[in-house]
């Protein structure tokens, strides 16, 4: 356990931190949860829209330090290959 002042402030600002970040990560994997169900139930205009709304989520969490920039990258970069080979309803 800390004993020094500075000590105690950094535990306090971690904890601070560590649930904002939470929240972050969570959030973006709620967005590309939405777009992944898209997919799955095949409805190419929904994951379009799913995909739209993720994007920005990821590169904020990029911003946020919560996702590498690399890593954001890839995924946007997956989810948009399977959106795009999909097939638009009749």
């Amino acid at each position: 356990m800390a004993h020094h002042t500075s000590a105690k402030k950094r535990i306090r600002q971690t904890e601070r931190r560590t649930e904002v970040n939470r929240a972050r990560v969570s959030r973006i994997r709620t967005f590309v949860k939405k777009v992944e169900l898209a997919i799955a139930s095949g409805d190419s205009e929904a994951a379009k829209t799913a995909l739209r709304e993720a994007e920005p989520q990821m590169m904020r969490g990029v911003q946020g330090g919560v996702l590498h920039k690399n890593t954001a990258s890839r995924k946007v970069s997956r989810l948009a290959a399977r959106v795009k080979d999909m097939k638009p309803l009749a």
